[in-house]
């Protein structure tokens, strides 16, 4: 029961101090799962959010789900869910009850800007931390300069690129290991 509150709370803390979605979560994500509770290493998480990113919904709600999941089972996995929601919910209740008539309100406006500004600030060094982390090699500095203009310039669909991507570290390993024996 402990491990259950404790996911809420953790999930709460990260959907009410996160602006901007996803992205802008992996910050705190790393922060409170990683090195706070240690419920996931580094390349955990990035699998935990790849996933997440592939499938149907809200990444965030999605990765919350899986961690929750893997710690304490379909339960945790939905008491995840609910904590990452829950702050959300709430927030825009509030917003769509009383600030209805604020949002040409010059000051409201300004704030949100600058709101806008930080998580790209955010995303920014997330990007750089995991780039860190995930660029470990010859073989995967190439895949992602080769799959930067995919994503960007094509219409192509990323869960394509992350699938052929997948298959790709797949074929490589299995390469580099016949070539050690």
């Amino acid at each position: 029961m402990r491990k259950l509150l404790n996911l809420f709370i953790t999930f709460a803390k990260i959907g009410v101090l996160t602006f901007g979605g996803g992205l802008s979560m992996l910050p705190m994500l790393r922060r409170e799962i990683v090195e706070k509770h240690g419920w996931a290493t580094d390349d955990q998480l990035l699998d935990y959010y790849a996933v997440g990113q592939c499938t149907p919904g809200i990444i965030a709600v999605n990765t919350a789900t899986f961690i929750g999941f893997f710690q304490a089972g379909i339960l945790g996995g939905i008491v995840a869910t609910l904590g990452v929601v829950f702050p959300s919910v709430v927030i825009i209740l509030i917003i769509a009850s009383i600030l209805q008539g604020f949002l040409d309100v010059p000051i409201v406006l300004s704030a949100l800007s600058g709101i806008r500004a930080v998580v790209c600030a955010l995303l920014g060094h997330i990007v750089i931390s995991l780039t860190k982390k995930s660029l470990v090699d010859v073989f995967c500095i190439v895949l992602f300069i080769a799959t930067l203009p995919i994503l960007f310039f094509t219409e192509i669909p990323s869960i394509a690129v992350i699938i052929l991507c997948g298959i790709a570290g797949n074929i490589y390993c299995k390469i580099k290991e016949g070539k050690k024996q």
